[in-house]
């Protein structure tokens, strides 16, 4: 029976290359000097450190850019509130990766709601689609792309 399966992943990889190239470029900016500004990326969260807001902003602007350089897709950034202290500004910025519970339930009832003759289960971080009809796997494809959802969707191991 054909099937593929739903995920929301990023490469790793390629995020921990793009924060690395904004470490750099924020530490060979004149507008950067001395502020002791930088980038930390420890697993899927990753901190912006510097000296103003605007500093903030300009950050994640620079990290925006050198993720979708990577071929990161920026719909994965969660940003959190800012964190004005004294004379320091911190952002953390959550890099998501899988579908939690609640969006997968709500894929599921789209899903069911289009009245395809299809099966889709919930696999951890993933959604399994599995019909008799390619076709109506195709359908579903195109179903969830029409769906507004914040989270960058992939469709993959799409089987005969």
């Amino acid at each position: 029976m054909p099937s593929f399966d739903v995920v929301s992943e990023f490469d790793a990889h390629e995020a921990s290359n793009a924060v690395d190239q904004a470490n750099r470029e924020v530490n060979t900016r004149f507008d950067f000097k001395g502020t002791g500004s930088k980038f930390e990326l420890e697993g899927q969260l990753l901190t912006l450190t510097t000296q103003s807001d605007f500093q903030l902003k300009q950050m994640l602007d620079i990290l925006r850019q050198k993720l979708a350089k990577r071929g990161v897709d920026i719909g994965c950034m969660k940003e959190e509130e800012p964190q004005l202290t004294g004379n320091q500004a911190r952002q953390e910025v959550v890099l998501r990766k899988g579908i939690d519970m609640p969006l997968a339930r709500s894929l599921v009832k789209t899903v069911k709601g289009s009245k395809l003759k299809v099966q889709t289960a919930i696999q951890g971080d993933k959604l399994r689609v599995s019909g008799k009809k390619r076709d109506d796997l195709q359908s579903v494809i195109s179903l969830l792309k029409d769906t507004d959802v914040d989270l960058p969707m992939q469709y993959e191991n799409f089987r005969d």
